[in-house]
C-alpha cells in the first residue's frame, strides 16, 4: 500500500446512504476551506460515471450493506479509497475486502471507522468533530504532523494535543478498531514516510492484535526515516485478573505479546519515541517537534484566518443569539416534553383522571377543562349526529364511492363535502340567528317574519320527514338533558318559541337537530360562566358547531365505508327508472 498522499485539495468524494450530521460537518470543514459540492445520484455505478474525478467513496451504510456496497465501489475503475464508517461488519466480509483492495491497489479505510483528515483539503464524515474543534486544532490549514490511530474518539482528542505543541497534521486517519482493519498503523506510517510534507509521525494504538508489530519491523529495517511518537494505550488492563474486552472489537489482549506493555516496549527498542505514560505523550511529541525545527527541518507555517462559518439557526436560537419567526403558531397541544399536551394537560392526566371524548373537544377546541355536564352534552351530540341513515346525501355519496373501489379517506371525503347549507351545516346559522334574535328580544313573531322579508330561511327549523305530530327523538333527548343538567335553556326555550309559531303555519316546520344543538351550544357556553361574550360570538363565528357535526357524521360514514367494502357490493348504477328524461327543446 505505501505509495503517498491520499487526499488533497481536488480530492472528490461519493457519499453513499445519506448521513446528514456528518455529511453538513463535511461541508462545514469544505467551507473553510473553499471547497463545496453535491448533487445525488440513485446507483454506485450512475455517480462513479457522472463524476469520473471523486476516487474517495465514503460509506454511511449500515453493517448490513456496507461490505456489499463497498465491494462494489471497489470494482468501480474511477474509485481508489473506501471508507466504511459502519460497526459491525462481519469479519469474513471485511476479510475478502482487504483481499480485494490489497489485489488491485486500492485502499479501504475501516470498517468502524470516523473516517480521515487531510488539513485544509479533505475530511471524511464527522472526523475531528464539530467545526469548532477544527478551528482549535487548526485542521482548516496544512502542518507537519502525519498521524494514525485505531481509535475516531481519541483521534479528536490527539489532534487537539498536536495542535498545542506542534505546528499541527497535515494528515490524520483512524483505522477502525475492528479485529481486521481494512487497512493497518504499518500501512499509513509507511505512506506518511513517502509524503514530503509530513516530517514526523505520531502513532496511537491499542492493545489487543499484533498490528503494532508490523511497525516495529518497518521501523528496525529502515523502511520508515522519520522521527515516530509511539503509545499503546489499555496498560491498565493488567490490573485486572482476567482478560479485558475494552470498547473496539479488537482492543482485548489475547496473550502477552497482544499487551500494551509488550507493543510499548517492542517499539521503543525498534527506534520510535515513547513516553512513559499517555500523559507524557503530549510532551514527547513537543520535544520532537522542536527538535526538528532547530534543525531547520520544519519551515514555520503560515497562519491564515478561516472563514466565519454561519451557524445552524437551531443551535443559534437555543443559544438566544438569534430570532426567527416561527411558521406555524400553536395554542391547543404541545408535543415537545416527555408527553404530548392538550392545552396544557398531560396525557397521562387525561388517562388516567378517565377523560372521555368530550374532555377531549373541550381541551382541543375550547382550550379549557368544561364540566361534566357541558363534556356529556358534546359525546350525546357526537353519539346522535353520528349518522341518520344510508339516504341522506353524505351518506349515499360515501356508499357510491365506496363502491366504485376508491379508498377510505376518498369515501370518508366525497360524504363530508356534501355538508353545509341544506345538509347538516345549519348549526352555526341557527346559533347566530337565534342568539341575534334573542339578545335584541325579538318576538318569535318579529323573528320569523323578518326572516321572511330577507328570503332567509330560519336556520334550525324544519324537517323533511318529521312533524309536528312526529317528533325528531333526538331533539327530544337533548332538550331533557339540557332542562335536566343545564344551569340555563333560555335559547332552546326561545327557540321553542319559535317552533310554536313556525307549526301554526306548516307542520314541518318543527324544530330539527340543527336547531337543538345551535340554541342549546349558546345556553351552554353562556351558562357555564367561562366564556367572554366575545368569545362566544368567536366561536359561532368560526364555525366550532358545524364542526361536532363533521365529526360527529364522520363515524357513521366510515361505518358506511367498511359496511360496503365488508359486503362486497359492486359499482353503483343508478337506474333509469329514476330519473326524468326530458327532450330539451331550444327556441331560436
Amino acid at each position: 500500500m505505501a505509495t503517498g498522499q491520499i487526499f488533497s485539495r481536488t480530492t472528490q468524494a461519493l457519499f453513499y446512504n445519506y448521513k446528514q450530521l456528518p455529511i453538513q460537518r463535511m461541508l462545514d470543514f469544505d467551507f473553510l476551506c473553499e471547497e463545496i459540492a453535491i448533487p445525488v445520484h440513485s446507483t454506485i455505478e450512475a455517480a462513479c460515471a457522472a463524476h469520473p474525478t471523486a476516487d474517495v467513496f465514503i460509506n454511511f451504510a449500515s453493517f448490513r450493506s456496507a461490505a456489499a456496497s463497498s465491494k462494489l465501489a471497489l470494482k468501480q475503475p474511477t474509485i481508489r479509497v473506501v471508507a466504511i464508517i459502519a460497526e459491525g461488519v462481519p469479519e469474513l466480509d471485511t476479510k475478502e475486502l482487504i483481499s480485494y483492495a490489497r489485489l488491485n491497489n486500492k485502499v479501504v479505510i475501516g470498517p468502524a471507522t470516523v473516517g480521515g483528515i487531510q488539513a485544509g483539503a479533505f475530511k471524511i464524515g464527522d472526523t475531528a468533530g464539530t467545526i469548532d474543534n477544527i478551528i482549535q486544532c487548526k485542521l482548516y490549514r496544512p502542518g507537519s504532523v502525519g498521524f494514525v490511530s485505531k481509535s475516531g474518539g481519541m483521534s479528536n482528542e490527539m489532534y487537539n494535543t498536536i495542535a498545542r505543541v506542534t505546528d499541527g497534521i497535515y494528515e490524520g486517519i483512524a483505522i477502525g478498531g475492528d479485529v481486521f482493519p481494512g487497512s493497518t498503523l504499518s500501512d499509513h506510517v509507511l505512506r506518511f514516510n513517502n509524503i514530503p510534507q509530513i516530517k514526523m509521525i505520531v502513532v496511537l494504538g491499542e492493545l489487543g492484535g499484533r498490528d503494532e508489530y508490523s511497525l516495529v519491523e518497518a521501523l528496525k529495517s529502515g523502511k520508515i526515516t522519520k522521527p515516530v511518537c509511539a503509545w499503546v494505550s489499555g496498560t491498565c488492563a493488567r490490573l485486572f485478573k482476567s482478560e479485558v474486552q475494552f470498547g473496539h472489537a479488537g482492543a482485548k489482549s489475547g496473550g502477552l505479546m497482544e499487551s500494551a506493555q509488550a507493543k510499548n516496549k517492542a517499539l521503543k527498542e525498534a527506534g520510535a519515541v515513547v513516553p512513559t505514560s499517555y500523559e507524557a505523550f503530549e510532551g514527547v511529541i513537543k520535544e520532537t517537534f522542536e527538535k526538528l525545527a532547530e534543525e531547520g527541518k520544519i519551515t514555520a507555517v503560515k497562519e491564515i484566518t478561516p472563514p466565519q462559518i454561519p451557524e445552524d439557526l437551531n443551535s443559534a436560537i437555543k443559544s438566544g443569539k438569534v430570532r426567527a419567526p416561527t411558521h406555524i403558531i400553536s395554542t391547543i397541544s404541545d408535543d415537545r416534553g416527555e408527553e404530548p399536551c392538550y392545552a396544557g394537560v398531560p396525557m397521562s392526566t387525561i388517562v388516567e383522571k378517565g377523560m372521555g371524548v368530550g374532555d377531549v373537544i373541550s381541551l382541543l377546541w375550547f382550550k379549557r377543562s368544561l364540566p361534566r355536564y357541558c363534556t356529556q352534552f358534546i359525546e350525546i351530540c357526537v353519539m346522535l349526529c353520528a349518522d341518520h341513515g344510508p339516504c341522506v346525501s353524505g351518506a349515499h355519496n360515501t356508499i357510491v364511492t365506496a363502491r366504485a373501489g376508491k379508498d377510505l379517506v376518498s369515501s370518508l371525503v366525497s360524504g363530508l363535502l356534501t355538508i353545509g347549507p341544506r345538509f347538516g351545516g345549519a348549526i352555526d346559522d341557527a346559533a347566530r340567528y337565534f342568539k341575534d334574535a334573542y339578545d335584541k328580544k325579538l318576538t318569535p313573531y318579529e323573528f320569523v317574519e323578518g326572516m321572511k322579508k330577507k328570503g332567509i330561511r330560519v336556520p334550525g327549523i324544519g324537517h323533511r320527514i318529521k312533524r309536528g305530530d312526529n317528533r325528531d327523538k333526538r331533539v327530544e333527548l337533548l332538550q331533557l338533558f339540557a332542562r335536566t343538567h343545564f344551569p340555563s335553556t333560555k335559547y332552546m326555550e326561545y327557540a321553542v318559541e319559535v317552533e310554536t309559531y313556525t307549526l301554526s303555519k306548516a307542520n314541518n316546520l318543527v324544530m330539527n337537530v340543527d336547531g337543538a344543538i345551535g340554541t342549546l351550544f349558546l345556553d351552554l357556553l353562556a351558562g357555564s360562566g367561562m366564556f367572554t361574550k366575545q368569545e362566544i360570538d368567536e366561536i359561532v363565528g368560526i364555525g366550532y358547531l358545524n364542526g361536532l357535526f363533521v365529526l360527529a357524521r364522520s363515524i357513521g360514514l366510515i361505518g358506511h365505508t367498511f359496511d360496503q367494502k365488508r359486503l362486497k357490493q359492486p359499482l353503483y348504477r343508478h337506474p333509469w327508472e329514476d330519473v326524468l328524461y326530458t327532450n330539451c327543446l331550444y327556441l331560436s
